[in-house]
């Protein structure tokens, strides 16, 4: 019997095949690597520093890279801080100062995911960078400020990639169609909602386009339910310990303060539906009422106590609503900081005036000697006084009043400050009077 031989040949990779071959093939990055851009004068001017790029995933970090390499004519290396460790790292500069030294050849060293090394290993690039043995190019998703040393990010310019937007992604998809020779089988709203679910990673709708070729028979075309039984689901991208995480609660905390109550709806949801602990929004929620909506409507504070005891009962799901009605009710509340600039003022004034004692008339004189020494003597009880105000002074002897508390005109504390100015003029008018009586 006749044994017949099948070879397949395995094609690469869509995003693989798609990789840009210059950098004018790059999408969405014209700010950097434009002409006119600075990483684009850079080259143009023949001289190539280090650098670090930051940027969310699939937007391009390690094709700019190579790209660059290919353009200086430097010697490209790759490693990544994920699984290298500082072995690896010794080999590649032992390697880079025998190329110079021997082929004349600099190496442009890039290392992608550099924000997981730690200090010590991230000062170990400070002498060969200083020298010249290794350009460094850096990868990163996480904000370079926090996440990488001082001395090393000051021998390296930052430059900041774009998460590709939509019209990024239908010429990334119109090159897929170019590449294999055939339209993507999808309707149009199953072509948006890729564009949509790819949450800017260029390279991840590149892989969702491949899939949707190798599933679809022939004649099939795709509907956006049919592209989420592909996907199943994408989860955001977001690390609850790093940028991402403060990025989200930064836009909670501005929508509320801005009192746009659907954006502040849609950023809580962002971050229960990437996965943050409900709690941690409860607590920073719980805040932002004292601090910036506070007396303005003193039911926030409570409101925030009675959302969050009401989701520790309930838990997720169902408590989720609670969340969601803690922020709505915030960003519709009149906002005031006038407690919260009362509090800093207070904390100024108490640290400048030292160790002032109190007057000694509001002081209790619980033993002979310190009624001897004039406590308690002459205190007035306020609400035995006409008005049930007495206008005494609880300030320190000698110290001048300071006037700390501002509140604002809306909201509940339109009523407090109606009352802090009718206490103000009472406080002049007894203080006037006893004046007139000591003359």
């Amino acid at each position: 019997m006749e044994e017949t031989l099948f070879s397949t040949t395995v094609k690469r990779p869509l995003a693989d095949r798609l990789r840009p071959k210059t950098l004018d093939e790059v999408v969405g990055q014209e700010q950097v690597i434009g002409k006119d851009a600075p990483l684009g004068r850079m080259l143009a001017s023949g001289k190539v520093g280090s650098f670090i790029l930051w940027g969310p995933p699939g937007c391009g970090k390690t094709t700019i890279a190579r790209l660059i390499a290919e353009n200086t004519k430097l010697y490209f290396e790759q490693i990544s801080a994920v699984f290298s460790g500082v072995a690896d790292l010794k080999r590649v500069f032992q390697y880079a100062q025998e190329r110079r030294a021997n082929q004349g050849i600099g190496t442009l060293l890039f290392v992608d995911e550099i924000h997981r090394f730690n200090k010590s290993q991230q000062d170990g690039f400070l002498p060969y960078v200083e020298d010249g043995t290794i350009i460094l190019v850096g990868a990163t998703t996480e904000n370079p400020s926090f996440e990488l040393n001082a001395a090393l990010l000051s021998r390296c310019q930052v430059f900041v990639l774009n998460r590709l937007n939509e019209d990024n992604f239908e010429e990334l998809l119109q090159r897929a169609e170019k590449e294999e020779g055939k339209k993507l089988p999808v309707d149009d709203e199953a072509r948006s909602f890729m564009k949509q679910i790819a949450d800017g990673d260029g390279r991840y709708i590149l892989n969702l386009a491949e899939s949707v070729w190798n599933y679809a028979k022939s004649g099939e075309i795709f509907d956006k339910d049919s592209i989420v039984k592909i996907i199943r689901s994408r989860a955001p991208v977001y690390d609850k310990g790093r940028d991402g995480h403060y990025n989200l609660i930064s836009a909670v905390h501005k929508s509320l303060r801005g009192s746009d109550v659907d954006a502040a709806l849609y950023w809580v949801a962002r971050m229960i539906t990437s996965g943050e602990d409900p709690k941690y929004i409860l607590r920073r929620l719980t805040r932002f009422a004292i601090e910036d909506v506070s007396l303005a409507d003193p039911g926030a504070v409570v409101q925030a106590i009675a959302c969050w005891d009401t989701y520790e009962r309930l838990g997720s799901p169902e408590g989720d609503l609670a969340v969601m009605q803690l922020a709505a009710y915030l960003a519709t509340a009149p906002k005031s900081v006038g407690v919260y600039k009362a509090m800093h003022a207070a904390f100024d004034l108490a640290r400048k005036t030292g160790s002032l004692m109190p007057p000694k008339n509001i002081l209790n004189a619980p033993t002979k000697l310190m009624k001897q020494l004039g406590y308690s003597e002459g205190y007035e009880y306020d609400p035995d006084c006409e008005d049930g105000f007495s206008g005494a002074n609880y300030f320190p002897e000698g110290m001048q009043r300071v006037k700390l508390y501002h509140p604002a005109d809306r909201g509940f504390e339109r009523e407090i400050k109606k009352r802090v100015e009718y206490f103000d003029k009472l406080r002049q008018e007894k203080q006037r009077q006893k004046g007139m009586k000591n003359e």
